[in-house]
């Protein structure tokens, strides 16, 4: 018999919320599978089972419970319940062989392709994935051969209520119907409501703004984008720019890199950048360590690693712990402008937004150019306007002159580039 224990999220968490029940009670489950999801007060993790067996389940969806208790057994002697799927092989058009085999990826190679489309694949399936070779695009045209047949429309009302919500609008949404519906707050929302207050309550943040001209970046990347991918494995995003601009503004104001511990300031010789991604759960921050030492393209290699962790569910309390700055991009959603909070300790965050032409006045001449809305929330008691203001300046400077970062090297870009 196998107990299922709540493990540890972190240090000082000692008890936590279970979120979803991803098995039965009473269903076979196989080895590193996820059978549960709980919720502490920093993140949501998924615990696997340690073994092959029949489950039990001993606690609820939205009970609290301690760190270390049993809240599952698995009897390996056991043989569980197998949940049916719907079975499509009935209402299967006839298609190619070849078709209907997954594109197998090069050999030696363990990342296989991604998809068009975001995947939502458990641990337990892209090991499976991996060990044969089967790539999410894969998969993605393997289904789209299919005609939808009554058993997968079935398949799909039993399922549809674990599915996340569309984000698209519908003219059905809304069914003019008065009920309502209450459900328990995740402890991880009451967590993030309590530092949200207490960062209103506890300093006093306030927040400047200034604009971007992006052409400088938009036509380096236009030149750069397929050589840097091609050398690197990554694309050339934004985000490994702004991260570069704030390390290098900090040298001028190290100010935005400190923070108020009781009657100290401790200022920090390295600069920890929290990225805010997005994940199945809502956004986490993720921290790229020592960004100060990093070039364009490792800074880009680290936020692709951190991201694809946090799409999977696997990101971890220690990827999240630290952090002395904080980028959040808003422009991915479409914000235009808008006063980023702060995420305590940290004294500053970042705010990007998104890009749109608009005309502006070069050299006496009216032009148009893609422009960017930044804006800087500081903490009023460590950072004074004349810090605040003139590192948002000097991150403006860089953006726009991104030769600056490398202080006259030769051929700024290219090295800049690691090309």
């Amino acid at each position: 018999m196998i107990e299922i224990k709540v493990p540890s999220p972190g240090e000082s968490i000692t008890e936590v919320q279970i979120a979803a029940w991803l098995v039965e009670d009473g269903q076979q489950v196989e080895k590193d599978q996820d059978v549960v999801e709980i919720d502490s007060d920093k993140a949501t993790l998924p615990v696997a089972a340690e073994a092959d067996g029949k489950i039990k389940i001993m606690a609820q969806e939205g009970d609290t419970v301690e760190v270390g208790s049993i809240i599952a057994t698995i009897d390996t002697e056991a043989k569980g319940t197998i949940k049916e799927k719907a079975e499509p092989a009935k209402t299967v058009e006839p298609v190619k062989e070849e078709s209907k085999k997954p594109a197998a990826s090069p050999v030696g190679k363990k990342e296989t392709p991604k998809a068009d489309i975001d995947l939502m694949i458990s641990p337990l399936a892209r090991k499976l994935m991996e060990q044969e070779s089967i790539s999410e695009q894969a998969l993605v045209d393997f289904f789209k051969s299919h005609r939808i047949g009554k058993k997968d429309v079935e398949f799909f009302i039993s399922e549809k209520g674990n599915a996340p919500v569309s984000t698209g609008l519908s003219s059905s949404f809304w069914s003019g119907s008065r009920d309502k519906e209450t459900k328990k707050m995740t402890m991880l929302r009451k967590k993030l409501a309590q530092r949200l207050v207490s960062v209103k309550n506890e300093t006093a943040m306030l927040t400047t703004f200034n604009e971007v001209n992006m052409t400088p970046i938009m036509e380096l990347r236009k030149k750069y984008k397929e050589p840097f991918k091609e050398k690197h494995g990554v694309g050339l995003g934004f985000m490994s720019f702004f991260t570069k601009a704030i390390t290098e503004a900090m040298t001028h104001f190290p100010a935005i890199n400190s923070q108020i511990n009781g009657d100290e300031i401790v200022q920090f010789n390295y600069v920890d950048v929290g990225i805010a991604v997005s994940a199945p759960k809502g956004l986490v921050v993720p921290v790229v360590r020592n960004a100060e030492m990093l070039s364009l393209a490792e800074i880009e290699k680290e936020i692709k690693r951190l991201a694809i962790k946090a799409r999977e569910n696997r990101i971890t309390i220690q990827d999240m712990e630290g952090g002395t700055f904080t980028i959040t991009n808003g422009g991915v959603f479409g914000s235009m402008l808008s006063t980023p909070i702060l995420n305590p300790p940290q004294s500053a965050i970042l705010g990007m937004h998104n890009i749109v032409e608009r005309p502006i006045a070069v050299n006496g001449k009216v032009e148009i150019h893609p422009m960017m809305f930044i804006a800087l929330s500081y903490d009023h008691r460590l950072i004074d306007g004349r810090e605040s203001v003139g590192f948002l300046v000097k991150v403006k400077e860089m953006l726009e002159n991104p030769e600056r970062m490398l202080f006259g090297a030769k051929n700024p870009t290219e090295i800049l580039l690691g090309l």
